[in-house]
């Protein structure tokens, strides 16, 4: 058996490390990017910033805004925008039910991940997520140090 080589490097994952401190997730879904221009090659370099990107729902389309996409190195005058909002493509059923639920007080769509799939594409993995009380976070921290404790104590 031969492993199949891709033309593209799909080492790329990046993620929102602080979404999973600050939120509880709900239900998450895999979405696709609309890119111009040169993103995908800044998107390939991995200088993407998750950390203040939200969803929002505009005329029964899901939009992402607030994620950065760093500027090109080789880029002309043909370089995009850093920051601005970027349509997401889902299935409609799917658009429907996070519309549905997003409407829910206290819940909120979020950027959780970036990654390239196996035939090149970005693909954006989105949260819905109810955001943590301080009580919430003091007990995951207390959570993990106590398995920290534990498994140190095993060896």
């Amino acid at each position: 058996m031969t492993k199949e080589k891709t033309r593209f490097s799909n080492n790329i994952d990046i993620k929102n490390r602080k979404a999973r401190y600050e939120f509880e997730f709900i239900d998450t879904y895999e979405a696709g990017l609309v890119l111009k221009g040169t993103e995908i090659k800044s998107i390939r370099e991995g200088k993407v910033s998750l950390q203040e990107g939200y969803c929002y729902f505009k005329n029964g389309e899901l939009f992402a805004k607030g994620i950065n996409i760093s500027p090109y190195e080789q880029g002309s005058f043909y370089n995009h925008e850093p920051t601005r909002e970027r349509k997401l493509l889902l299935r409609r059923q799917e658009l429907i039910k996070l519309e549905g639920k997003s409407q829910e007080k206290g819940l909120a769509i979020i950027p959780t991940r970036l990654f390239l799939n196996s035939r090149g594409l970005a693909k954006l993995v989105i949260a819905l997520a109810r955001g943590k009380k301080l009580h919430d976070k003091r007990d995951n921290l207390r959570e993990k140090d106590m398995k920290r404790e534990m498994e140190r104590h095993r060896y």
